[in-house]
């Protein structure tokens, strides 16, 4: 641990930077005093910055992070009575893509590694010259605000597909192939892409998937589509006999070899969409979250230069596929300069810390599950790797434990910043994050977000106490906000649709034929405005249960909509889990309320470690006294019961709210949103459950 010698440390306490000063937030933080002429002393001093002055905080941003753009235009905020009408640079024209592809050298720009895929590199100048050709053939198929869309694997192709739809001004939505037909549809379905790129298959964990067949049933069902492009992966000729018309990917670039050496890149305003994202939808239709591309390449310049200190040429990986919001986060790195490290496959923990040496990854982003994995397996990646590059670690996904922090250091390594962060495909980025000038301590969120007035609220919308459970909000408007669902009517009011008219593309958009009378203005609510506004009024609404801490960081327990109430007493999930990490016995647990008697009890389902073969009465004594101990008599579930699997999300979060309705009878609205759907057979009709 990075502690000076002789310093008595709080509680908790793992890590601390040598040479804050160093750091890009550091030089920021210092820019910004001197340009404002302001005593800013500490992260807690630039934070109550940015939110008490926007304004001057991300114009500075802006000036700081180098955004290209052919005008900033005189305002950096526009207020408006409410939170989804403020607009950011309202007069500034720019293009996203123009910013992420500001390098033309022969510096690689982007590294692909996979299971069984040779290794591929691209530079920035093919880079480049690809988008150019990719732009120049989408140009006569889908026009500025039309759609484009990817079912792809994480590969080079993906990016540059994406850039190539920016360039232009075009839409870009993708899923990764492992999602099955219907869950494509519902996703695409919504909004009607012009172009789709497919791939002919995958492999993951040393088997083959091939695409080909679910690709023809996807063109033959989504109607609005006017090109279908094929990606070789599994094989460089692939046979697409059964699918009359489609291209070869080196086919279509073809039609755009008129093009020159860089992408004849579009200005657009900061609002336009960029992207649609998609919500996990394991409680009925994913929503279609559309966002903007300034509010997206801005949020991610300060995510990335000031939260996670990256740096020209750094090399930054995270593990994601092209389905999570975490690959259009990574995209953005671009921006910064740094290279792009692509995997594609199974995440084998030797192979990934061999990539790291390597290819010399200074920010290796993962998620909790792979950390806590870690735990499980024993694992010492700095008994077996060098590391010697590794700055930064950042995990994601669902609540990293205090055990997994303390492991991080313990057995990864000890000098490096671990930024634990929380965010959502609803605002694509972080509501809380890392800061590399302060310390790091076990089990916490270091901050929240620049520019974010991040709280707590109890039930009736008050500030919670440090370690007073509530939920978290944001009480103002940020740039990455959505513009707002795919499918909501356009109002006159507001920021007005920056495509001409395309569903979903305002902050103030509203859907009069599913929305309901917003009472306070007399006007049709949204589908948005209901989703993160009706809860608190004048505050977004995450729907995470959380809590500060004494060290001025959060806590994250869990998403509230999993909430447990027994005895009207609301407790998160995460509550229960925390102390299970400490029982080896146990790999993996999920725990639901169910209705009882008048009141809700509380389940716990356990998947066993390798070897335990029995959920026996004593391991059940031993979870509950464990519980009990560390959380509160309350915790203590009432039924603890066997499984061999926890069904996930495609982005690795449990799926309470799913076992809640098979165990209640109720049917699953979207299985194709579960990874492995087949284990919520192993709850349904269990006869410990009805008595």
């Amino acid at each position: 641990m990075n502690t000076p010698s002789g310093t008595r440390q709080p509680p908790g306490f793992l890590w601390r930077p040598d040479r804050p000063e160093e750091t890009n937030l550091w030089r920021f933080r210092e820019a910004l005093a001197e340009n404002v002429r302001r005593p800013l002393a500490d992260y807690g001093d630039l934070h109550s910055f940015s939110v008490e002055e926007p304004a001057d905080f991300w114009s500075f941003a802006w000036d700081y992070c180098g955004v290209l753009a052919s005008a900033k235009g005189g305002a950096a905020v526009q207020p408006a009575q409410e939170l989804w009408n403020w607009r950011f640079f309202p007069d500034a024209r720019l293009n996203f893509a123009a910013n992420l592809l500001r390098r033309g050298d022969d510096t690689p720009a982007l590294i692909f590694r996979s299971e069984t895929a040779p290794r591929r590199e691209v530079s920035w100048r093919e880079l480049n010259g690809a988008v150019a050709q990719i732009q120049a053939a989408l140009d006569p198929l889908a026009g500025a605000g039309e759609r484009v869309a990817a079912w792809l694997p994480n590969l080079p192709e993906t990016c540059m597909l994406m850039l190539g739809a920016a360039a232009g001004g075009r839409v870009f939505s993708s899923c990764s192939p492992d999602f099955g037909v219907k869950g494509l549809l519902d996703r695409f379905g919504q909004i009607r892409p012009k172009v789709l790129v497919g791939v002919d298959g995958y492999r993951y964990g040393g088997k083959t998937f091939n695409c080909l067949e679910k690709l023809a049933e996807v063109r033959s069902r989504l109607d609005s589509l006017e090109r279908l492009v094929v990606v070789p992966y599994l094989d460089a000729s692939p046979d697409l006999s059964g699918l009359p018309g489609a291209q070869m990917w080196e086919e279509f670039l073809a039609e755009g070899a008129h093009a020159g050496a860089e992408p004849d890149c579009v200005d657009l305003p900061f609002d336009h969409p960029l992207y649609v994202l998609y919500s996990s939808g394991t409680t009925g239709a994913p929503k279609s979250i559309v966002h903007r591309a300034g509010g997206l390449l801005l949020k991610h310049l300060v995510e990335h230069r000031l939260g996670c200190n990256v740096r020209p040429a750094d090399r930054v990986f995270y593990f994601t596929t092209a389905g999570w919001m975490m690959w259009n986060w990574l995209m953005s790195a671009l921006a910064s300069e740094a290279t792009l490290v692509l995997y594609q496959g199974f995440p084998d923990p030797k192979a990934l810390f061999d990539m790291t040496d390597e290819e010399g990854i200074t920010l290796f982003g993962t998620s909790a599950g792979f950390v806590e994995a870690l735990v499980r397996q024993g694992a010492s990646p700095r008994k077996t790797h060098r590391l010697d590059t590794l700055r930064t670690i950042t995990s994601t996904g669902s609540p990293l434990s205090p055990r997994g922090f303390e492991y991080v250091y313990e057995e990864i390594k000890a000098d490096l910043h671990l930024a634990s962060i929380s965010g959502g495909t609803d605002l694509c980025g972080c509501l809380v994050m890392g800061d590399p000038t302060s310390a790091v301590y076990s089990g916490e969120i270091q901050r929240p977000a620049l520019g974010m007035a991040i709280d707590v609220y109890d039930e009736q919308g008050r500030t919670c106490a440090p370690g007073q459970v509530g939920e978290l909000v944001c009480t103002n408007a940020f740039p990455s906000m959505p513009l707002g669902f795919w499918g909501d009517e356009i109002r006159s009011e507001g920021a007005g649709s920056p495509a001409g008219g395309l569903p979903g593309a305002s902050p103030g958009s509203s859907d009069a034929a599913s929305g309901s009378p917003d009472a306070a203005s007399g006007e049709t609510e949204s589908k948005y405005q209901k989703a993160y506004f009706r809860r608190f009024p004048g505050a977004w609404h995450q729907g995470d249960f959380a809590h500060w801490s004494v060290n001025g960081g959060m806590v994250i327990l869990g998403r509230s909509d999993a909430t447990l109430n027994p005895g009207g007493v609301r407790i998160g999930t995460a509550e229960i889990y925390r102390p299970l990490e400490g029982i080896e016995e146990v790999r993996e647990a999920l725990v639901i309320g169910q209705p009882w008697e008048g009141d809700t009890r509380i389940v716990l389902f356990v998947a066993l470690a390798e070897g335990v073969d029995e959920l026996n009465e004593d391991l059940r004594v031993k979870i509950r006294d464990r519980i009990r101990r560390e959380s509160s008599p309350r915790h203590v579930p009432a039924v603890v019961l066997q499984v061999d699997d926890v069904p996930r999300t495609r982005s690795g979060k449990l799926v309470e709210m799913a076992v809640a309705d098979v165990v209640a009878g109720r049917p699953i609205r979207n299985t194709e949103a579960i990874s492995n759907p087949e284990a919520l057979e192993q709850y349904r009709n269990r006869p410990e459950l009805q008595t």
